[in-house]
C-alpha cells in the first residue's frame, strides 16, 4: 500500500487586517527593490546588473579582452566603477540598466538550455518568441527535463535566485520505473552523498504507482548539476520524465509547452521583498 502525504504548496502571505495593513495593502511602487547601489562596485556586478551576463560570463568576457573602459581592454583585476559610463563590450557601449523582469517559460524536452550548441542542438532561444529583451535563464534544465524556467534580464537577480544560499525552493514530478517505498524516500531529507558529492535536503513524496511505475515528487533547495536524476538513479529507479513545476513562489500553472509569460511587476515585487 503507498503511503502519500500531501504535497507541499508555495507559502502566501498572511492576509493583512486593520488600518495599518490597508497602507500596506496599496501597491508599493517597485523603486525600493530596483534602486542601483551607490558607490564604487566591481565590474562584473554593474554588468551583470545591466543585462550583458552573469557575473561568471562578464568575467570570462574580461578574460577574452571584449570589455573596455575608454577604449582600453580592461585587465584583472578589474577595477571598481560607480557607473558604465565609458563601458563597452565588443566595442558596442553598454546601455543602462532597466528595470527588473521575470518571465516564466514552459521549457519542452529536446532543448538545451544554452545560447547555442556546437553539435547544432536546438535550444530554449530557437524557441522563445522574437521581440523579447535579451534574457539569461536562472539555473539549467537539462536536455530531456522538461517545466518551469524562469528567464531574466537582470543577472544579479539570476544570480541570487540560483545561489543555495538564498534557499529558494525548485520542485519536480518525475516518473520512475523500480522499487521504492516512502520510507526509502523520506530518508533523503537527512541529505545523500553520491560519489563523492553531498547533496542536501529533499523533500519526496511518493504521489502514485502503477505496477513497478510511479510518479514522485520532489522539493529541493540547491539544483546541483542532474540533482535529481542521480539521486533517483543511485535509489535504483530509472528516469523516463523530468517536470520541474515550480520555482520559489512561481509556478507552471496555466502555461502550454513551449509558452513564455511575464511575471507581474507587483508579483516580481512582493516576491524580491520577501527574498530581502
Amino acid at each position: 500500500m503507498t503511503t502519500r502525504r500531501p504535497p507541499r504548496s508555495a507559502p502566501q502571505p498572511a492576509a493583512p487586517r486593520g488600518r495599518r495593513a490597508a497602507r500596506s495593502a496599496q501597491p508599493r511602487p517597485p523603486v525600493a527593490a530596483e534602486r542601483e547601489e551607490e558607490g564604487p562596485q566591481r565590474i562584473a556586478k554593474l554588468l551583470a546588473r545591466a543585462g550583458v551576463g552573469s557575473r561568471r560570463d562578464v568575467e570570462r568576457m574580461i578574460e577574452e579582452g571584449r570589455i573596455a573602459l575608454n577604449g582600453r581592454a580592461i585587465a584583472q583585476p578589474a577595477p571598481l566603477l560607480s557607473s558604465l559610463e565609458g563601458l563597452t563590450v565588443d566595442g558596442n557601449p553598454v546601455a543602462k540598466p532597466v528595470s527588473t523582469r521575470l518571465y516564466r517559460f514552459h521549457k519542452p524536452a529536446g532543448c538545451l538550455t544554452a545560447a547555442r550548441d556546437p553539435k547544432g542542438r536546438k535550444t530554449i532561444y530557437d524557441i522563445l518568441p522574437k521581440g523579447l529583451p535579451r534574457l539569461m535563464p536562472v539555473g539549467r534544465l537539462d536536455y530531456n527535463t522538461e517545466g518551469l524556467l524562469l528567464l531574466t534580464n537582470d543577472g544579479e537577480f539570476k544570480r541570487q535566485l540560483e545561489l543555495p544560499s538564498s534557499g529558494v525552493e525548485r520542485s519536480y514530478r518525475a516518473r520512475a520505473f523500480g522499487e521504492i517505498s516512502q520510507a526509502q524516500l523520506e530518508e533523503l531529507a537527512l541529505g545523500i552523498t553520491i560519489d563523492g558529492v553531498r547533496y542536501g535536503k529533499i523533500d519526496a513524496n511518493l504521489e502514485r504507482r502503477t505496477g513497478r511505475n510511479q510518479w514522485i515528487e520532489l522539493t529541493l533547495t540547491e539544483g546541483k548539476n542532474r540533482e535529481v536524476r542521480r539521486v533517483l538513479e543511485h535509489l535504483g529507479l530509472q528516469v523516463s520524465r523530468l517536470i520541474r513545476t515550480r520555482y520559489g513562489a512561481f509556478s507552471l500553472d496555466g502555461l502550454d509547452s513551449g509558452a513564455v509569460e511575464i511575471v507581474p511587476r507587483d508579483a516580481l515585487f512582493q516576491f524580491r521583498r520577501r527574498m530581502g
